[in-house]
């Protein structure tokens, strides 16, 4: 699948806390979510960035708790993907039964600033910085990975192969 959008940088260690308060948790409406995507780390992102867009991030994104909120509220909110050095192992677990596409690439990460407009191919593992004209790679989903992001996520993912049994 090919992504592509504006980039928005984040930090490292941008905890589940950040991406969706706690204060917030009150449902799991995605839509609700998404209104407060990445909120304590940037209080304007959803009303700055647009549907497609994708977070470029340092170390350790997503580490906190465990809550599957976290990827929810920025699916929901319209990022199309995102590029990190490194996830925490539970939100990187969670992104993939979400749907959301996460590819890591320490290079990329360096290589592109806040706003660059970037083109992602999952399947190949190929990040694009359009303004730079630089190439990165990461390594690309495994078939079974790429199977449940296609499907839009693990449930789907289950549905399909259920009815199809």
């Amino acid at each position: 699948m090919i992504y592509k959008g504006r980039s928005w940088k984040f930090g490292r260690d941008i905890d589940t806390d950040a991406i969706i308060p706690a204060r917030y948790l009150k449902t799991s409406d995605p839509d609700e979510l998404g209104k407060h995507c990445m909120e304590d780390a940037d209080p304007e992102f959803v009303n700055k960035m647009s549907r497609g867009d994708i977070i470029v991030a340092d170390e350790n994104f997503g580490c906190g708790s465990s809550r599957e909120h976290a990827p929810i509220s920025i699916k929901a909110a319209g990022v199309s993907v995102i590029i990190a050095k490194s996830f925490a192992r539970i939100f990187y677990r969670n992104a993939i039964n979400m749907g959301l596409p996460i590819m890591e690439s320490a290079e990329a990460v360096d290589g592109i600033s806040n706003g660059d407009e970037v083109q992602v191919d999952t399947d190949k593992g190929e990040i694009i910085n359009i303004t730079t004209g630089k190439t990165y790679k990461a390594k690309p989903f495994p078939e079974f990975v790429n199977n449940i992001m296609q499907q839009g996520g693990l449930i789907e993912y289950a549905k399909a192969k259920v009815k199809n049994a």
